[in-house]
């Protein structure tokens, strides 16, 4: 490994922020680059469930658990980092998909509980409808995302990092390799370069040539005034999902993403406020505050694009959705195959190339 090598790391999510901690840990030279606050675009409006829950093939599932690990190693290298294993109960599929998937997970080594009505309203007591048959998940957790990404850059920033505040207007080339970034007309140099911007990750790749199949759905998530507990974790019911944060907000969307914001985006999050203190007792005195809507970044295919770009030298792409669940393991096995070139086997199906083939 070379200590002393230059990477410039562009977004300050928690994408950007766990490579820029991992590298800055490993003896890199690190620059964060980022238009926007730490936090970013997307990860301020993430539900921050850590999961590796249904509707994972086996090979992803395998990715999300070590990155389920990996979060509490990282907790446990970075005191103060904001992060709760809660649990999750969910009870949003059909009887017949939801034992499927009980069973499918088991079988991989999940931990699922499969619960009654009376197990599920000791899990959750304030849930008016407490379903016949749901399964738990106590290894399920939350991170609240953007006082992670602050802890985590605060702390690469005490090991010699730099947080730039600027647009990039472009990657600077040579030869077929990315020397840099351009800031307001002035060159950055690097000897490698790091797009982790989410959502803005295309524009700035396609300034070097390389093409990144992104969509970038909207989803809107209300957000309470900060209330006494009601929850104790998780809960995913059909089309609503919701979690109390460590401040005490009731944060919830028509699933863990968000929803479709409509044509009126307030009317849609009154309605959805409406629907989530119908779903609790105690919640008479619950107050909405505000709404967001994210635009979450998301590959063609629905899995990560984590790799160098084939074919330009010196650029590395990670862009994901399921960002907040993946960061700590991106974040190692990215730092690792930047600066020994070891790229770790569970990341052999996010190649960029696969778009290509």
């Amino acid at each position: 490994m070379s200590s002393a090598k230059e990477v410039i790391v562009i977004g300050a999510g928690i994408i950007g922020a766990s490579i820029a901690w991992h590298l800055t840990r490993a003896g890199a030279r690190v620059t964060v680059l980022s238009e926007s606050p730490p936090g970013g675009v997307a990860t301020p409006n993430s539900f921050a469930w850590i999961n590796a829950s249904w509707g994972n093939p086996e090979v992803y599932f395998r990715l999300r658990i070590r990155a389920m690990a990996e979060w509490r190693r990282l907790a446990r290298d970075t005191p103060g980092l904001p992060l709760a294993w809660c649990g999750g109960l969910c009870f949003d599929l059909p009887p017949d998909r939801l034992e499927a998937y009980a069973a499918e997970h088991s079988s991989w080594g999940y931990g699922i509980e499969r619960v009654d009505r009376e197990r599920a309203r000791a899990i959750e007591p304030n849930l008016v409808d407490p379903p016949a048959f749901a399964v738990h998940v106590a290894e399920e957790g939350v991170a609240e995302p953007v006082a992670a990404v602050k802890t985590l850059l605060a702390d690469a920033e005490r090991g010699g990092a730099r947080l730039t505040v600027g647009a990039v207007e472009r990657l600077a080339l040579s030869n077929g390799k990315v020397t840099g970034v351009v800031v307001s007309g002035e060159t950055i140099g690097a000897d490698e370069v790091v797009v982790a911007a989410g959502t803005g990750a295309s524009a700035i790749a396609e300034t070097a040539g390389v093409r990144l199949p992104l969509d970038t759905p909207p989803g809107l998530i209300v957000h309470s005034r900060p209330h006494r507990k009601l929850l104790n974790g998780l809960v995913h019911a059909e089309k609503l999902h919701m979690r109390q944060t460590a401040e005490g907000r009731i944060i919830a969307g028509s699933d863990f993403a968000g929803g479709d914001p409509g044509e009126n985006p307030q009317a849609t999050a009154r309605e959805l406020f409406a629907v989530t203190k119908a779903a609790l007792h105690g919640a008479d005195g619950l107050e909405l505050d505000f709404h967001t809507v994210g635009y979450r970044p998301t590959p063609a295919d629905g899995f990560p694009i984590i790799s160098r770009a084939d074919g330009v030298g010196g650029l590395y792409i990670a862009v994901m959705h399921s960002g907040i669940t993946l960061a700590p393991a991106v974040g190692l096995f990215a730092t690792r195959e930047i600066l020994e070139g070891e790229r770790d086997a569970l990341l052999a199906p996010y190649g960029l190339e696969r778009f290509a083939r």
